[in-house]
C-alpha cells in the first residue's frame, strides 16, 4: 500500500471529530471490515449489503467502482469483474460515527445479485403469525437479468452454508 492511498483515512481521535468533523475516519470491526450497503442510485431499491476492508473502499474512492471483501473467498472483490455488472459509484456516503458505508451506484447491465435477480433482496419474509408458512419466502422478483452459468460457468458457488 502506498502513502498516497493510506492518506485517506484520517485516525479516530475524538467522538466529535468521528460524528461531527469532515475527515474520514472509518471504523473497521474486529476482523478489519465495515458493512456496506448498496442502492440504486436513481430509484433508491437496496441492491445488495456487502463488506469493505481498508483496501476495498480505497479502491472504491480512487476509481468510483466497487469492490467489496468476500468473507466467503477471504479476497479482494471488483463487482463485475468476472459478469461485466460494474457498479459505478455516484455517490458514498458514511454513516454519524463512521462504521457503516451507503453506496449509491448504477450498475452495468442491471443486475447485482450472483444468482442473476436485480437486487440480493429479491425475496420478502411474511410478516404475522403465517404459521403454516413461518419458512415460506415471497418471491419479489420473478425473472432474472442473468443466468448465472452462462455467466461464471460452473464454478461454485462462492456463498459457505
Amino acid at each position: 500500500m502506498t502513502k498516497e492511498i493510506s492518506k485517506l483515512f484520517s485516525p479516530r481521535i475524538s467522538i466529535e471529530q468521528v460524528e461531527e468533523g469532515n475527515e474520514l475516519a472509518p471504523k473497521f470491526n474486529e476482523d478489519g471490515l465495515i458493512p456496506v450497503v448498496t442502492t440504486d442510485a436513481i430509484s433508491g431499491e437496496v441492491l445488495m449489503h456487502g463488506y469493505m476492508n481498508t483496501e476495498a473502499l480505497e479502491k472504491t474512492i480512487l476509481t468510483g467502482e466497487a469492490y467489496y471483501w468476500s468473507r466467503s473467498r477471504q479476497s479482494l472483490w471488483h463487482k463485475g469483474a468476472t459478469s461485466g455488472l460494474i457498479q459505478k459509484i455516484i455517490e458514498i456516503r458514511i454513516d454519524d460515527d463512521q462504521d457503516a458505508v451507503w453506496l449509491r451506484a448504477e450498475v452495468n447491465g442491471g443486475a447485482s445479485c450472483h444468482v442473476g435477480y436485480r437486487s440480493c433482496f429479491f425475496r420478502s419474509v411474511p410478516i404475522g403469525d403465517n404459521s403454516n408458512n413461518a419458512k415460506k419466502l415471497n418471491y419479489e422478483e420473478t425473472e432474472k437479468v442473468f443466468d448465472p452459468k452462462e455467466v461464471y460457468g460452473d464454478a461454485p458457488n462462492p456463498t459457505k452454508l
